[in-house]
C-alpha cells in the first residue's frame, strides 16, 4: 500500500506541473485544444515546454521538434532499462512506452524486488499521465481568462520551470560547469540566430564533455 501510496503521491505532485504547461502553451498562442493533444500524445514536460517555447518565439517547427526529441532520447534509454524489468508483451509494451519517464523509471528502479518495482512503475506512470493531463486542460482554460501573458510571469514560466526541474539533478561539479557553459553560449548567440538554434547548437557542448 505504501508503494502505491507513494507512487500515486508523485503523479499528483509532478502532474501539477501541467497547469503550468496548459497556461504557457495558451501564452504562446496555442489553443486548449492542442495543448491537451500534446499533453496527451508527446506527454514528455521538458519536450512539450521547449516545444511551445520555440513555436511561440517564432521558431520553425522543424527547430521545435528537433529540440524536442532530442531532450526526450532520455525516455529511449529508460525504455531500455525497464525493458528488462517489466517483460510486457503488445499492447501492453505500447503502453509502458508511452509512461516511461523520469518519475514511473526513477519510482521503478528504486524498490527493493521486481514485483515493487513493477507496481511503483504502472502507479506513478499512469498517476503522473493523469493528472499531468488534467491540470493542462485546467491550466490552458485559465490562460484564456487571465489576460497579458508578460504581466503573469507566464512569458518566462518555461525556461524557469526547465531549469528548475534540471539543477537540481546535477549533483557533481562537471555537470554543472557544462550546464553553466551552454547557458553562456546560447545566451551569447540568441540575437543572431533563428529561435530554437542556440538550444540545439548546445548538444555539441554536452557531447564535447561526455567524450573528455
Amino acid at each position: 500500500m505504501s508503494i502505491k501510496r507513494d507512487s500515486i503521491s508523485v503523479g499528483v505532485a509532478v502532474g501539477a506541473a501541467g497547469a503550468a504547461f496548459g497556461a504557457v502553451a495558451v501564452a504562446s498562442h496555442f489553443s486548449v485544444l492542442q495543448a491537451c493533444v500534446l499533453s496527451l500524445f508527446l506527454f514528455s514536460g521538458a519536450s512539450q515546454f521547449a516545444l511551445v517555447a520555440i513555436i511561440g518565439g517564432g521558431g520553425s517547427p522543424w527547430s521545435a521538434i528537433a529540440t524536442g526529441a532530442f531532450l526526450g532520447t532520455r525516455n529511449g534509454l529508460y525504455g531500455i532499462r525497464m525493458a528488462g524489468l517489466l517483460h510486457n508483451r503488445g499492447w501492453r509494451r505500447v503502453v509502458a512506452a508511452h509512461v516511461t519517464i523520469d518519475e514511473s523509471t526513477g519510482m521503478a528502479i528504486a524498490q527493493e524486488n521486481v514485483e515493487q518495482a513493477r507496481t511503483a512503475f504502472w502507479y506513478t506512470g499512469f498517476g503522473v499521465f493523469f493528472f499531468w493531463n488534467l491540470f493542462t486542460l485546467l491550466g490552458a482554460l485559465g490562460a484564456k481568462e487571465i489576460g497579458s501573458a508578460a504581466s503573469w510571469g507566464l512569458d518566462v514560466a518555461s525556461p524557469s520551470i526547465f531549469v528548475a526541474v534540471l539543477w537540481p539533478r546535477l549533483k557533481e561539479l562537471r555537470p554543472k560547469i557544462t550546464a553553466l557553459v551552454a547557458v553562456a553560449w546560447a545566451l551569447s548567440i540568441t540575437h543572431f540566430v533563428p529561435v530554437g538554434v542556440p538550444i540545439l547548437t548546445t548538444v555539441i557542448i554536452a557531447v564535447f564533455a561526455g567524450w573528455n
